[in-house]
């Protein structure tokens, strides 16, 4: 209960940025938690860039693709999602060359492509468009 009295408030801390940074490590940090946790048994040969990929590059392929970036800007949230997963068949497959590991967990393991799928749509829905990222599906 607060007195019925004037006061003053000391002002917010002007040092450091806006904090977007510390927002997008904690996205970051989060991603890499619950993939560790669903697929930590999974032996990677190289683990850190599984990591980079899944957090960044695929994502930003996806975000790229053409037609995931229409149905984003024209379409509705779930017409996006039809065409994110097509985009992300096509960018899984042509990364297969240079990441097996990655591709054969993609294609074999159901649930690490439905994992896969929701956090690449999150992060491409993102990366395509000036909106705010989506909440978590």
């Amino acid at each position: 209960m607060l007195e019925d009295e004037d006061a003053e408030i000391d002002p917010v801390p002007g040092v450091g940025g806006a904090g977007k940074g510390d927002v997008e490590i904690d996205r970051l940090s989060a991603i890499i938690g619950q993939f560790n946790d669903l697929f930590g048994g999974i032996d990677w040969q190289h683990a850190d860039r599984v990591s980079q990929m899944i957090t960044e590059t695929i994502p930003a392929k996806v975000a790229q693709d053409t037609a995931f970036k229409n149905a984003r800007e024209n379409s509705d949230r779930e017409n996006a999602r039809i065409e994110h997963d097509r985009a992300l068949a096509r960018v899984m497959t042509s990364i297969m060359k240079d990441d097996t590991e990655l591709f054969k967990q993609f294609v074999d393991n159901t649930d690490f492509k439905r994992w896969l799928g929701d956090t690449v749509f999150r992060l491409a829905y993102a990366q395509a468009g000036s909106a705010p990222e989506p909440e978590t599906l």
